[in-house]
């Protein structure tokens, strides 16, 4: 009947087809819409302009999902701070805010866990357990925004998991988040991360999004991004490159391409050279992001003067490029640190408590 059976995830035309075979009318379901997404109400009692018989069948019959924050660290600038929240169901997932002049950015994350396996990040250190719900992904924006006091007007979805991975919960979350009715998040202050899923990029593209499609590259030739990345033993640089160039032919949006330096394993002149190679004549963009490093794996980030010279290579050749400004690196902001670290946690309190028993 609906596309998603949490009441949270659906949209205004399946709200509306739930309250009027309730015999209600259909004003009504803009009402609930607005509760949930705009006022942020994550209890039926706050919905004080519903019939109180309404309010208690839905209650019955499609309980609000909450997220409980169960960790948090701020960095020591104030600039970043990162949350792991609990779902109903006991999994813990990560969500980070950072502050800018600009506005502020959430970063949420689409899965609990993942599967793609890249080597530089603590995310995929667990596995995948499962897709987020619309109203998962969504639910991170609003507890931050609550929490917070102030206006999100950036998200990136850049969290833990692989957001394509999650095709339909991403496009039903896009789609809530910019609803005019909830928080009216414009679609080009959304950018999306993925590390390449070749038929998702060309799917996503023909429904012509709005939002900065962000491609994890991280090498410049298969044979170094197989080392780090999994998923170039499926997809060829070749395949990803021309899925991306597809995407700009159909959404006019420029492509980011994101590439964290691995000291010793991408970082060389050579391979800057390459990478001008393979992007020279695009409309696109180079986003550099020294590696943070993670305790389970033995990669360092490149040097300071390293990260300017491959930044000066690339834009000597005519390539846009930034260096990604360090945020929250001493509260383990980088994807799946804090979680994991929490996770770990938890892991070693219950070996604790089983010894002790």
């Amino acid at each position: 009947m609906y596309k998603f059976d949490d009441i949270a995830s659906m949209n205004m035309e399946e709200l509306t087809e739930l309250v009027t075979s309730r015999g209600l009318p259909k004003f009504r379901a803009k009402q609930l819409f607005s509760w949930i997404h705009k006022e942020l109400s994550d209890s039926y009692d706050e919905m004080t302009n519903l019939p109180k018989k309404m309010r208690e069948d839905l209650a019955a019959e499609f309980p609000l999902r909450t997220l409980k924050r169960v960790d948090s660290r701020k960095s020591s600038d104030g600039s970043t701070e990162k949350f792991v929240f609990e779902l109903s169901d006991g999994h813990v997932i990560e969500s980070v805010l950072m502050k800018y002049h600009h506005g502020n950015s959430v970063c949420v994350s689409s899965q609990v866990g993942c599967r793609m396996g890249c080597r530089f990040c603590a995310s995929t250190l667990t596995g995948l357990a499962r897709n987020l719900l619309p109203s998962e992904i969504l639910s991170q924006v609003y507890h931050i925004q609550k929490a917070s006091g102030e206006r999100v007007s950036n998200v990136v979805i850049m969290g833990t998991g692989e957001p394509l991975d999650n095709f339909d919960g991403l496009v039903r979350f896009v789609e809530l988040l910019t609803d005019e009715n909830g928080l009216n998040i414009s679609e080009r202050n959304i950018t999306m991360s993925t590390c390449g899923l070749v038929p998702e990029i060309r799917k996503l593209a023909d429904l012509k999004p709005q939002f900065t499609l962000a491609i994890s590259l991280h090498a410049p030739d298969d044979e170094a991004r197989k080392r780090i990345m999994p998923i170039a033993n499926k997809y060829t640089i070749s395949e990803v490159i021309g899925a991306a160039d597809y995407y700009f032919e159909k959404t006019g949006r420029r492509v980011s391409y994101e590439y964290s330096l691995i000291a010793g394993e991408n970082d060389t002149r050579e391979q800057a050279l390459k990478l001008v190679n393979l992007l020279k004549g695009k409309n696109c963009h180079v986003n550099l992001i020294p590696v943070n490093p993670i305790k389970e794996r033995n990669y360092s980030h490149t040097g300071a003067e390293g990260v300017a010279a491959f930044k000066n290579i690339l834009e000597k050749n005519g390539i846009t490029a930034t260096v990604r400004r360090e945020m929250g690196a001493d509260i383990n902001a980088a994807c799946g640190q804090l979680r994991k670290d929490y996770m770990d946690r938890k892991e070693e309190e219950r070996e604790r408590l089983f010894s002790q028993s």
